[in-house]
């Protein structure tokens, strides 16, 4: 076809959302392990989809899990931990190591504004912060507000800054001048951009990075990318702006689109055609948890970073009232990537990884963005 790689890539993608949707697996009448399973069950199992789809019908979303399954604070998210900092966009979670000696640096952890905290805090056999604070770690970690009308108007400044405010936080209560720092997804993005802001200031408060499955050279994001265009930045920008709420369950829909047969296609078999509702999955209940974002937050992020790609180029971008310089942050670095995530491309974060100034140690790891 004569056409660009872009719409190329963006054919691709409808096409594949087509023929994904048509698969004979997702229609009763050619679905045989379906049939069978109706013979089986007397047309129990058919009832029993039907009552999974009027639920998610309500819901107005595809169940991937047992939403009834899990409950913060019940079992998941349930390292002990003290809320030391409250500001309009974040909380401050302290947790204490569990051990005889800690370190004397904090470890202070930004998750992505786009999902909660427990991520990073699941169930005991998988938290993050568990494993840091029984080895030794003085752990703070990011609680960013679930956005609404009352801060629509915040910025990528502001998310910016309220990263520097909690490491400041963290340094104060270790009586600590610098902190290690790790950022997760978008989070080490804005991490990254806090640390330059801070060293365009003369300061550094961190005395080490890790970022997990992070961008910041957006040259090749991935399918992600390939959905936006300049028309639908513009219209979003349009639209919140200047102020206005991005729901986060919008945002869901385009990860879960991505892979749909795995994250939309699967739920539909197995769930509506056989009556087999989803089984406990805490990584997939925390997916269904997601944030909100204030308006000219996320079009700033979608318009400098996926649409033009101006934080890999020194002062390309100006955060805070600086110019921002990744090369700036020279302090040592770990990069992991994921060799199967669909959202960072594990090349693309290694890309990212020459951006900073320090002397980077980059691993490729197995597995998707979050698992």
């Amino acid at each position: 076809a004569p056409l660009g790689e872009r719409e190329k890539a963006q054919w691709q993608f409808a096409l594949r959302q087509i023929t994904d949707a048509v698969s004979p697996s997702n229609t009763l009448l050619t679905n045989p392990e379906a049939i069978e399973k109706a013979m089986e069950t007397g047309g129990s199992s058919l009832v029993d989809g039907a009552k999974l789809f009027a639920e998610d019908l309500a819901k107005g979303r595809i169940s991937q899990t047992d939403m009834t399954a899990f409950e913060v604070g019940r079992n998941v998210g349930t390292t002990k931990g003290s809320v030391v900092m409250r500001t309009e966009l974040f909380e401050l979670i302290h947790y204490a190591a569990t051990t005889d000696e800690v370190y004397a640096t904090p470890l202070v952890i930004i998750p992505p504004a786009i999902n909660k905290y427990y991520i990073l805090d699941l169930q005991e056999s998988n938290s993050f912060v568990g494993h840091a604070i029984a080895a030794g770690h003085n752990v703070f970690l990011v609680s960013w507000r679930n956005v609404d009308e009352s801060v629509q108007d915040k910025t990528w400044d502001d998310y910016v800054e309220s990263v520097l405010e909690a490491i400041d936080a963290a340094n104060d209560i270790a009586g600590s001048e610098q902190a290690q720092v790790l950022g997760f997804c978008i989070g080490g993005t804005i991490l990254s951009s806090a640390l330059a802001v801070a060293k365009a200031r003369g300061k550094q408060p961190a005395s080490s990075l890790t970022l997990l499955t992070t961008l910041l050279d957006f040259a090749e994001p991935g399918e992600i990318g390939v959905l936006l265009s300049k028309k639908s930045v513009e219209a979003q920008e349009a639209k919140i702006g200047k102020g206005g709420v991005f729901e986060g369950k919008q945002l869901a829909s385009i990860f879960s689109s991505l892979r749909a047969n795995d994250l939309i296609w699967n739920y539909v078999s197995a769930g509506y055609l056989k009556g087999q509702a989803p089984p406990a999955f805490d990584i997939l209940f925390w997916n269904a948890d997601s944030s909100n974002l204030p308006g000219p937050m996320y079009c700033w992020y979608l318009r400098n970073l996926y649409l033009e790609n101006n934080l890999k180029t020194p002062g390309g971008t100006t955060q805070a009232g600086v110019k921002v310089d990744l090369g700036a942050v020279d302090i040592p670095a770990f990069i992991f990537a994921a060799k199967e995530d669909h959202i960072v491309l594990w090349k693309s974060a290694f890309a990212s990884s020459h951006l900073l100034g320090g002397d980077p140690l980059f691993v490729l790891g197995a597995s998707g963005h979050v698992a």
